[in-house]
C-alpha cells in the first residue's frame, strides 16, 4: 500500500512539474531592445528605466496604403517592429487596403490567428483546412463584418467592387507580436534558391515549361 501511495505521489509531483508555467507577464512590460546582442526567442527587454511613451505608440493607420502593385493590395503592419512595447504581449494589428478587384493573395501566418474587420467595401474571404480534407470555408463580408483565419491555415481576401464604392479597407488583429507571413506563390515559385521545376511539375501535375513560366514572374 505504501509503495502504491509513493508511486501516486511521484506521478502527481511529476505532473505538477510538467504543467507548471508562467501564465502571464512577470512584469508590466518588456519593451524590445533591438540593439541587444543577446539572442532570444523574440527581443531582449531594455531597461524599464529608459522606457518612453513612444515605445507604445504608432501613428499612420488613418492613411491609405499604395495599392499600385500586381495584387492591388497593401498591408500596413503594426507589430513589434513598429511598436517596441508590443514585445512579449502577443498581439499586433494590420491595415489592409484593396484597390478595385484587388486581393491579398493566398498566404498564412505561422505564428498567429488573424481576425479582420471590414471598415469599407465588401470582401470575399476564405481559408482552407489542413490535409486531408483541404476544405474551403469562404464568405462575402460587408462593412462591419468580422471573420477568423485560424493560425497557420492558408487564407485570402479579394475586394468585391460595389457601385459607388470601389476601394475596400480592413483592420486585422493578430495573436502575436510578430505573426510572420508566408505568401504561397512567392514561397513556392520565388524562393531565393529556386525549387527544382521537376519537383514543382510533379507536385502540380503540369509540364515543366509551365513551371518555368510561372517562376519567371517572380
Amino acid at each position: 500500500m505504501a509503495s502504491k501511495f509513493f508511486l501516486l505521489a511521484l506521478l502527481a509531483f511529476s505532473a505538477s512539474r510538467a504543467l507548471a508555467s508562467d501564465p502571464g507577464q512577470l512584469q508590466d512590460f518588456c519593451v524590445a531592445d533591438k540593439t541587444s546582442q543577446v539572442f532570444v526567442n523574440g527581443f531582449a527587454c531594455k531597461d524599464p528605466k529608459t522606457t518612453v511613451v513612444e515605445d507604445f505608440y504608432f501613428s499612420g493607420l488613418h492613411m491609405a496604403g499604395n495599392t499600385s502593385n500586381k495584387q492591388g493590395s497593401i498591408v500596413t503592419a503594426v507589430n513589434v517592429a513598429q511598436i517596441a512595447g508590443l514585445n512579449t504581449l502577443g498581439v499586433s494589428l494590420a491595415r489592409i487596403d484593396y484597390a478595385p478587384y484587388g486581393q491579398n493573395p493566398p498566404h498564412l501566418h505561422p505564428r498567429a490567428t488573424e481576425i479582420p474587420t471590414v471598415l469599407e467595401g465588401s470582401l470575399y474571404v476564405g481559408f482552407v483546412t489542413s490535409n486531408p480534407e483541404n476544405k474551403l470555408l469562404s464568405k462575402v463580408l460587408n462593412k462591419g463584418d468580422v471573420f477568423v483565419f485560424p493560425q497557420g491555415l492558408i487564407h485570402y481576401q479579394k475586394n468585391l467592387v460595389n457601385i459607388g464604392n470601389n476601394e475596400a479597407i480592413a483592420i486585422a488583429a493578430l495573436s502575436s507580436k510578430n505573426p510572420g507571413v508566408i505568401t504561397i506563390a512567392n514561397a513556392v515559385f520565388g524562393s531565393k534558391q529556386t525549387i527544382s521545376d521537376d519537383i514543382l511539375a510533379k507536385a502540380f501535375q503540369v509540364d515543366k515549361n509551365i513551371i518555368d513560366h510561372i517562376q519567371a514572374q517572380f
